[in-house]
């Protein structure tokens, strides 16, 4: 049963209509927002070859298909090689970069900054279209090594943020105290400054890899046909043929997309 909270005693009516109103609104956005997500999970178990409701029968067709399908076992092959690939090479650069720049104070810092969280502000379109020109003069156009560098600049910024964050809370007495009983600096990161940042450093890699594995636009301009991923090959079929099978892959991201998020706010709640 729904029971409103207790309120303190210098809150008026109009006080506890504006709270309740309040959460309503927020419940109305959530509803709105979470409702389109929501209503493609049942087409994935429907019999029909169309996208349509109501559902005449339900059943696992679509999954197998999916399953069956070598292009769609190709695009699943490679998101699970691009995206680790990225993440491992955004956490290790991210938290190298997050480090220097809290330790150190130097001219030109706030740029530098501001330079490494550039990809999260900048249009995906400008980022796709440059790298695409650059790269082509490289030849890692057509290649895993230019999606997975890629894939990498754009998740770095994430890792570069929340280690910010722990570090600001970081002691680095911790430190000089390893260091004054004789480790060296290595293992000093590994067996004292790591463990304590870890929670934000696996909070940036996750959503280094959510990015990778979610991104498309980059994809479109650099993958071959070889370097298909999970979202290119979802907006090809839906520009080319809509098949309920789509909605069997969506369903399938939305409940792994789900279990990341639910991750990152257990680690939210270790590093508080």
């Amino acid at each position: 049963m729904f029971k409103l909270p207790e309120f303190p005693a210098y809150y008026g009516l109009l006080d506890k209509l504006g709270w309740l109103a309040l959460r309503l609104g927020a419940l109305l956005v959530l509803v709105f927002l979470v409702l389109p997500i929501v209503v493609i999970v049942p087409l994935s178990f429907s019999d029909s070859s169309f996208l349509a409701y109501p559902i005449q029968g339900w059943s696992l067709r679509w999954y197998r298909e999916m399953w069956n399908a070598p292009e769609w076992a190709n695009a699943t092959r490679n998101s699970f090689t691009v995206a680790p690939a990225a993440t491992l090479l955004a956490t290790v650069l991210g938290t190298l970069a997050a480090m220097g720049l809290a330790r150190n104070r130097f001219l030109g810092k706030g740029l530098i900054t501001g330079l490494l969280i550039s990809p999260m502000v900048v249009p995906i379109v400008v980022v796709g279209v440059s790298t695409y020109l650059y790269f082509a003069k490289l030849g890692l156009n057509d290649s895993y090594l230019g999606l997975i560098l890629v894939h990498a600049a754009l998740g770095a910024p994430f890792v570069v943020t929340t280690v910010l964050a722990t570090l600001q809370s970081f002691n680095v007495n911790l430190v000089k105290a390893s260091l004054s009983l004789g480790a060296s600096p290595l293992e000093t990161f590994f067996r004292v400054t790591l463990p304590v940042i870890a929670p934000g450093v696996i909070s940036g890699a996750l959503f280094a890899f959510a990015t990778s594995f979610d991104e498309v636009v980059v994809t479109l301009f650099l993958a071959g046909p070889e370097q298909v991923t999970l979202p290119r090959q979802m907006f090809t079929g839906i520009r080319e043929n809509i098949s309920p099978t789509i909605a069997a892959v969506a369903t399938l991201l939305i409940l792994f997309t789900t279990a990341l998020m639910m991750t990152l706010e257990w680690l939210r709640g270790r590093r508080k």
